[in-house]
């Protein structure tokens, strides 16, 4: 790769340089955060939340953590956080001032963390040499799944994660690579499925759904009334998915051409064909809410049943609604 293209892809400051082959080891590989990813807000934030629990943990033995980068590599912090964290006593010195011993330090309390999360050393997104070398993503995923293990609570950011440049030298040369490492969990408010009026109203009030299955019955069989058709018992005609496909076409305005669908399904295997294309034509009409299973409706589940029916209510009884009202009536 020429040098041009690697302060490209770095996007490396003036003065700084990039790695030459020769401080890579043949089949050696180093990670590089560019500067758009040290600066991501949610990236920025995650270290701050990281190192106020930390030196919030660590008020008590007046140890101050300035930067994750340059004061977690030694393994004295570290130390120090598992033993409080873990209420125990690490078998290691307490000041460790070459380098041999502080890697050794740091494998000691590593070890001791990875029994402690129950993870193997393949498993870990960690090692002694990321974590001595101040790889910023090693030390991170550390503490972020310590804080996961012994303050559950802590509110970090979700759905953190960075763009990374991985450089590998090959025996043509360096070799680049971008990857997207994600440090926190996908999970904010808007990711959660929205609450189910039909879990509400079986589990705070069950009196009600009744009241609610007949409405829906009374419905269904005003625009069933042009066929022939009625229906009696809501949980359980709707199984094997013939009246369900005529509503939708009664409500809908589609021709079901027969072979499409089973008049007379004889096995559950018919009943669940014709059970799924109602739910695929609902769904293409956007008139489904939140997921419904076919299996739950052959199964003749009432609230799943009454779920797929609250969307052609909603929308049709409303719309009656609204051409039955004189213009200019107030609502």
């Amino acid at each position: 790769m020429e040098l041009e293209s690697l302060y490209d892809l770095l996007q490396l400051p003036k003065g700084v340089e990039p790695p030459a082959e020769e401080m890579l080891s043949q089949g050696g590989k180093k990670r590089y955060l560019p500067p758009t990813s040290r600066k991501d807000p949610k990236f920025e934030e995650l270290q701050k939340v990281l190192m106020e629990w930390i030196n919030t943990t660590l008020l008590p033995e007046h140890i101050v953590v300035r930067s994750l980068e340059e004061d977690m590599f030694d393994g004295l912090i570290l130390h120090h956080l598992f033993q409080r964290l873990a209420a125990l006593k690490l078998e290691a010195e307490d000041i460790a001032l070459t380098a041999a011993s502080q890697k050794h330090k740091l494998t000691v309390v590593l070890e001791a963390v990875n029994r402690s999360l129950q993870l193997e050393e393949r498993q870990a997104k960690w090692s002694v040499e990321t974590i001595f070398n101040k790889d910023l993503l090693s030390t991170l995923h550390l503490l972020v799944a310590l804080a996961k293990r012994f303050q559950p609570n802590l509110s970090l950011p979700t759905n953190v994660q960075v763009e990374v440049i991985t450089i590998e030298s090959t025996k043509s040369g360096l070799k680049s690579e971008k990857s997207v490492e994600q440090l926190t969990e996908y999970s904010t408010d808007k990711d959660q499925p929205p609450k189910d009026v039909f879990d509400e109203l079986f589990k705070l009030a069950p009196e009600k759904v009744n009241a609610v299955k007949e409405a829906i019955v009374n419905f269904v069989n005003q625009k069933l009334d042009r066929l022939g058709l009625s229906v009696q018992n809501l949980d359980t005609q709707f199984a094997d998915g013939v009246i369900l496909l005529l509503l939708i076409g009664q409500l809908e305005g589609f021709f079901l051409h027969l072979k499409e669908f089973y008049l007379t399904p004889s096995s559950p295997a018919e009943m669940l064909h014709n059970v799924t294309l109602a739910l695929e034509l609902l769904k293409d009409e956007g008139l489904l809410s939140c997921p419904v299973s076919p299996e739950d409706i052959v199964n003749k589940d009432a609230k799943s049943t009454l779920r797929v029916l609250y969307g052609l209510f909603c929308k049709h009884a409303q719309k009656a609604h609204r051409d039955s009202t004189p213009r200019g009536a107030p609502n």
